[in-house]
């Protein structure tokens, strides 16, 4: 069996989530109570609870800009980033940082983007040409 991320997090109001990661990010419902939803986040699982949220760190660096603390997110091939970037972008998501290349022609060239749930939780979506350049170094 293939290893599967699992995260859970806090937030506000359960249907605002299903809105945003079903409706904006394409995610695909799991089983669900009253308290807590899982979703399919692209390919892991993400359970989302009913909760006040998590105290925020303060911001960490990536070597070139402050970036949210904590943060999760998924990566994606350069299609598929590039096609969640311009869904965003239409729906007029208020980027932490909007969508980049970092890294241009070095090893590890990547996409990014960071940007928060209705609950406020930070998310960074990357995208990579191809798997080998994840871990480059």
């Amino acid at each position: 069996m293939p290893a599967y991320f699992h995260l859970a997090a806090h937030v506000s109001n359960l249907e605002d989530a299903k809105a945003f990661y079903c409706g904006l990010l394409g995610c695909t419902l799991g089983r669900e109570t009253d308290r807590w939803v899982d979703f399919n986040f692209f390919g892991h699982q993400l359970s989302l609870h009913l909760g006040p949220k998590a105290p925020s760190a303060p911001e960490g660096t990536d070597g070139e800009r402050s970036v949210p603390m904590p943060h999760f997110g998924v990566i994606l091939g350069l299609e598929e980033w590039q096609q969640l970037a311009n869904t965003l972008t239409k729906a007029g998501t208020d980027f932490v940082i909007p969508p980049t290349t970092r890294f241009a022609g070095k090893a590890g060239e990547q996409r990014t983007m960071f940007f928060r749930d209705p609950s406020g939780n930070a998310l960074e979506i990357k995208g990579f040409a191809s798997t080998d350049d994840i871990f480059a170094t």
